[in-house]
C-alpha cells in the first residue's frame, strides 16, 4: 500500500470550501433544469418583455416560451425585436439581431453564473377568417390563394349571389362584398395588410346533380352520429358538397343501392371493425360497387378495411394500429404533426395543401389535444416489407405520403392509392395520427388549443373525393 499523506485544514477554511461547493451544486442544478426554473441567486434571468412590430409576445416563464400571433402582413423573416432584460443580463441571440422566425428560435438570457432558455414561435394571421355566398360556406386556401364554394340548395341565380366575408385584424380588400355579386366566372379580389397585399380568386359552382357522393357510418341516421371526430367530418362534408348523402352499412345490407361516385368511411369510435361491417351481404355490395368503377374513401381506422374488401391479400392490411381514447389522451407542446409526400408531390390529392417545405405539410399543431388515431403500415422491421417497393410488390397499392421525417417513403405508409386493375375503380386510405378533425378537451376538461391546420385536413379530404369522382 502506498504511503497517505494527511494534511489538517482549519475549521474556517473546511466551511468556506463547503459552501463554494454548494454553490457552484446549486448553479449546476440550475443548469440542469434546462433554465426554466424561476430558482436564481440574486441574477435575474427571465426576460421581461418581448415585442416584435409592437405586438407584445405571451410568455410563459415556467415553461421558458414566448408566443406571438401576429396580425396579416407582418413578416416573420428578417425581424428585430425589442426585448427588455434585467440589470447585468445578457441575450443570445443578441438585441440587436435579425432572426426568422419561420422556425422557433431558441433565445438564452445568461447573467452572472445562471441562464434561462426561451423558446420563441410566432404564427401569422390568415387574412381571411371566412367566407360564404348565398350561406354556403366556402373552402379557403391560403396557399393557392383560391375560395371554393358549392352551392347548397337549388334554383340559383349565380349572376345575383350575395357574398360574406370576414377579414382578421387591419386587413382591408379593394371589393364590396355588400351587394349582391355575378359569380358566373370566377372573382378576384386583393386583400391588404401591414403594407403586404396578395390576390385571392373566387369560384362558385352548383352541385352536381348527376352523380352523388355518399358519408358512410354505423349510426342509422347522419343526426345519430354520436363519435365527435365523425360528426365533425359529417358536418364538414355535407356543407361543401351539395351532392352528399348518408348511408348506413344497415342501410347497404338491407338493399340500397350504391348508385354513387365516391364513398367515404371515416372511423374514429373504435380500433376494431364492427360486425355489420364485415356482414358477408355489405361486403360482397361493396366489393361489387368498387368493381364496377366506384371510389372508396377509407379514414383513420377504417384503413383496417381494405383487407376484408380485397383491396389488400391477406394479411397485409395495416399492421401498426393504436391510439388513445377518453379519458386518455395527450397534447404535444413541442411538436406539429405532419407528413411527407416528397416523391408525390405531383399527385392531384396534395395540390393547394399548406406546406413547411417542398413535398410536407402539417396537419395537428403543437398545443392541440389529441388521441393520434392510427391504423398504418409500419414497413422496415416488421411484415417482411423491408421498404416502399417491397409493400408495393406485396399489396398492390401505391404508398403516397409517410411520416414528415421519411424524405423516401420508406418507413410508415401514412396514405396509400389502391386502384383496380380490372375497372375505373380506386381507392385512397387515410391512416396517420394527425388526421384528426375534431380537438376534445383533456382529461380536466380544459378546452383544446385549435388546431391550426385544419385547412389541410379538409383540403386533402376534399383532394381526395374529387379524385376518385374523376374530377382532379
Amino acid at each position: 500500500m502506498r504511503n497517505m499523506r494527511i494534511t489538517k485544514m482549519p475549521i474556517s477554511r473546511f466551511f468556506i470550501g463547503l459552501l463554494s461547493c454548494c454553490v457552484f451544486f446549486l448553479m449546476s442544478c440550475d443548469k440542469e433544469d434546462d433554465g426554466n426554473s424561476d430558482f436564481n441567486l440574486d441574477q435575474p434571468v427571465q426576460v421581461t418583455t418581448f415585442n416584435i412590430e409592437g405586438v407584445q409576445g405571451t410568455i410563459d416563464q415556467n415553461a421558458g416560451t414566448i408566443v406571438f400571433q401576429l396580425p396579416y402582413g407582418i413578416s416573420v423573416n428578417n425581424i428585430i425585436p425589442e426585448i427588455s432584460l434585467p440589470a447585468g443580463a445578457t441575450i443570445n441571440p443578441g438585441l440587436n439581431e435579425a432572426i426568422s422566425l419561420a422556425q422557433p428560435v431558441t433565445y438564452t438570457v445568461v447573467n452572472g453564473n445562471l441562464y434561462k432558455d426561451y423558446t420563441v414561435s410566432a404564427k401569422v394571421n390568415k387574412p381571411i377568417s371566412s367566407f360564404s355566398v348565398n350561406g354556403s360556406p366556402g373552402s379557403i386556401n391560403d396557399n393557392t390563394n383560391s375560395i371554393s364554394v358549392t352551392l347548397q340548395g337549388e334554383d340559383f341565380d349565380v349572376s345575383n349571389l350575395q357574398a360574406e366575408i370576414s377579414l382578421t385584424e387591419g386587413v382591408s380588400t379593394d371589393l364590396d362584398f355588400t351587394s349582391p355579386m355575378d359569380f358566373s366566372e370566377p372573382v378576384s379580389f386583393t386583400v391588404t395588410g401591414q403594407g403586404n397585399s396578395e390576390t385571392y380568386t373566387i369560384n362558385v359552382s352548383t352541385p352536381n346533380n348527376g352523380s352523388k357522393i355518399a358519408f358512410l357510418g354505423i349510426a342509422a341516421t347522419r343526426s345519430e352520429i354520436t363519435n365527435p371526430d365523425e360528426k365533425a367530418a359529417s358536418d364538414w362534408f355535407f356543407s361543401t358538397y351539395g351532392n352528399a348523402e348518408y348511408i348506413s352499412f344497415q342501410d347497404i345490407k338491407d338493399g340500397a343501392q350504391l348508385d354513387y361516385s365516391v364513398i367515404w368511411w371515416h372511423n374514429d369510435s373504435s380500433m376494431e371493425l364492427p360486425g355489420i361491417a364485415l356482414d358477408n351481404i355489405v361486403l360482397e355490395k361493396l366489393k361489387t360497387y368498387y368493381s364496377n368503377g366506384g371510389g372508396i374513401l377509407l379514414s383513420t381506422f377504417a384503413a383496417r378495411y381494405v383487407e376484408a374488401l380485397d383491396l389488400v391479400p391477406d394479411g397485409k392490411g395495416p399492421n401498426n394500429v393504436f391510439g388513445d381514447f377518453l379519458p386518455n389522451g395527450f397534447v404535444d407542446e413541442n411538436n406539429s404533426w405532419g407528413i411527407s409526400f416528397k416523391t408525390r408531390t405531383e399527385h392531384p390529392i396534395f395540390q393547394g395543401l399548406e406546406t413547411f417545405e417542398e413535398g410536407k405539410a402539417k396537419f395537428l399543431e403543437k398545443g392541440t389535444f389529441r388521441l393520434n388515431h392510427t391504423a398504418w403500415w409500419f414497413l422496415p422491421e416488421w411484415g417482411g416489407y423491408g421498404n416502399g417497393e417491397g409493400w408495393r410488390e406485396q399489396t398492390g397499392g401505391i404508398n403516397l405520403a409517410s411520416e414528415d421525417w421519411d424524405n423516401t417513403l420508406d418507413g410508415r405508409v401514412a396514405i396509400a392509392e389502391f386502384p383496380s386493375e380490372s375497372s375505373e375503380g380506386n381507392a385512397i386510405v387515410i391512416a396517420f395520427g394527425a388526421y384528426d378533425w375534431y380537438n376534445e378537451t383533456n382529461p380536466d376538461g380544459v378546452p383544446s388549443a385549435p388546431n391550426g391546420f385544419l385547412s389541410n385536413i379538409q383540403q386533402l379530404t376534399r383532394n381526395s373525393i374529387d379524385y376518385l369522382e374523376g374530377d382532379e
